[in-house]
């Protein structure tokens, strides 16, 4: 992958666990209705990552792993799920608290194992550009 220019000591980040799921929230992203989200604090050790920090940039990958748009990290805090705020959980776009509980309870199921008491590592974000070019071109060049 060519990292588009700017954005070549960024890291990288994927958004949903199939390709429909993936085109789905990126475009939740790109209309400036989904400013938030999170990820299973399991999953980050299993991989040998570490969570973001405020202010840290991300190239947001589609799910054929070209980049579509870059992101910095605002606010990042580690949660259990059932202490997920109301603000929070509406902040993600994804529909009412309820939605976002029914479909974090199923995304998380199915990636690994629910349990209330998960912890999350919960992240807000701005969209800071968006690529439409090939090779991740800025929308703005």
């Amino acid at each position: 992958m060519i990292k588009p220019i700017g954005w070549e000591t960024a890291g990288t980040t994927e958004f949903g666990d199939n390709p429909e799921l993936s085109t789905r929230l990126i475009s939740l992203i790109i209309q400036g209705k989904k400013t938030a989200t999170c990820g299973a604090l399991r999953d980050y050790h299993a991989e040998g990552i570490t969570a973001p920090v405020p202010g840290q940039r991300e190239l947001i990958l589609d799910h054929l792993g070209n980049p579509v748009a870059g992101l910095a990290y605002t606010e990042v805090t580690i949660r259990r799920f059932r202490d997920v705020p109301e603000d929070f959980a509406l902040a993600e776009g994804e529909g009412s608290f309820l939605d976002w509980t029914e479909g974090h309870r199923a995304y998380f199921a199915r990636n690994g194992g629910f349990s209330p008491d998960m912890l999350l590592v919960c992240e807000r974000f701005i969209l800071v550009e968006q690529f439409d070019g090939p090779n991740g071109a800025s929308a703005a060049q």
